[in-house]
């Protein structure tokens, strides 16, 4: 009898690991359930591939699942039919005031939407980008009246339960944000442009959108705290959180200055963020290295549902700038040189984003910390 029971005890193990090797597998090839990654598809370069290239490079090489595009451009919104990747488009900033009107947006979403939809898997239309920190008034006054009437369009086409209307936002609005618990807004264009903005994301169940930059916000003093490296930690004796990451005290500068208007529930979406992996000489932290260390703690920390000290057990949808270094992009060497991709589509450095062949990939899997503690908690069962 004991020898019948130790036999079907062991049955029973070999049918459990079994079942975890089968789960293990399943997560490796279940398309989606990879970190829900994002990436920037800008396009000031006159070297880039033909988009049908990038967005077969995008899907069957990496594990990106989302991407931004800055315009409307159908070659390139076509590129992605069929993929499943999630597409957000953009409406630039000089097209908000005539937004407003009820006539052009439905026209606008009848070219640029309706034509696209199911092959893309549009998800979202951005009305500009970091419209309120241009100082431009027209554009600010209008803003959130076009969010609302392309959303009308949309409800007109029936995608309003597809696609979300938002608008990404520099940290330019805050008007502080030291320690991350006084983060608030600006004066003026809280109460008149931001709090309409976010009533707006609430009833549309759509996310408020910020662009948040460690690399922008660092200095020499700071920079192992911007990276994500060991660091004494800033401390905010409001709340009695300690900061190790100056990504975190952005992110909850925003959701103090939120939170000030009454909108703590409307979800953030980090639109876009990222580190150059080169500069002009004298640039402190600019170099592959560092942009290697950024984005591959970035996408470790955004997705491994610690949150951040005022948002806890939450990850972050997130873009990182940007898909290809854009060689004709003005200003700072820097600024032509945020890519993860060259042109050529080889890696300016690892972040761990590459898809690995499956059989490889899950033979990995077998050796490592997670899959052995899968394994202990069900063989701890017997």
């Amino acid at each position: 009898m004991e020898k019948n029971n130790a036999a079907v005890a062991t049955a029973n193990a070999a049918s459990i690991v079994s079942a975890a090797i089968a789960l293990l597998l399943a997560l490796t090839l279940i398309p989606g359930v990879e970190a829900t990654l994002g990436v920037n598809y800008g396009t000031v370069a006159d070297n880039l591939p033909p988009p049908s290239q990038v967005a077969h490079f995008v899907l069957e090489s990496t594990i990106i699942n989302r991407v931004r595009l800055f315009d409307a451009n159908p070659e390139i919104i076509q590129a992605f039919s069929h993929t499943g990747i999630a597409l957000s488009i953009t409406i630039p900033n000089d097209q908000i005031p005539l937004l407003t009107n009820r006539s052009f947006a439905r026209q606008w979403v009848e070219t640029n939407i309706t034509p696209h939809v199911p092959a893309v898997n549009i998800v979202r239309v951005l009305v500009g980008n970091e419209v309120i920190s241009t100082a431009n008034k027209l554009l600010i006054a209008t803003l959130v009246p076009a969010m609302q009437t392309l959303h009308t369009a949309l409800v007109g086409e029936s995608l309003d339960r597809r696609i979300e209307v938002s608008t990404p936002n520099s940290l330019g609005i805050l008007s502080s944000s030291a320690p991350p618990s006084s983060g608030k807004f600006r004066q003026g264009y809280d109460t008149h442009v931001i709090k309409p903005l976010l009533s707006f994301l609430r009833t549309t169940n759509s996310p408020f959108m910020i662009n948040p930059y460690p690399f922008f916000g660092c200095s020499e003093n700071t920079l192992d705290y911007a990276l994500f490296r060991p660091n004494p930690g800033v401390f905010d004796e409001t709340t009695q959180q300690t900061y190790t990451n100056m990504l975190d005290a952005q992110l909850d500068a925003v959701f103090s200055a939120m939170k000030l208007l009454d909108f703590p529930d409307v979800d953030i979406v980090i639109a876009e963020t990222g580190w150059p992996s080169e500069g002009d000489p004298g640039q402190i932290g600019v170099d592959a290295e560092s942009a290697a260390e950024f984005n591959s703690k970035l996408i470790q920390h955004v997705m491994s549902g610690l949150g951040t000290p005022l948002m806890p057990n939450r990850t972050f949808e997130t873009y990182i700038f940007a898909l290809f270094n854009e060689d004709l992009k003005p200003g700072p060497t820097s600024e032509r040189n945020f890519g993860l991709f060259e042109p050529d589509m080889k890696p300016v450095y690892d972040v761990g984003i590459m898809r690995q062949r499956v059989v490889a990939s899950a033979s990995d899997n077998y050796s490592t910390p997670f899959f052995l503690m899968i394994m202990g908690v069900f063989i701890a069962a017997f």
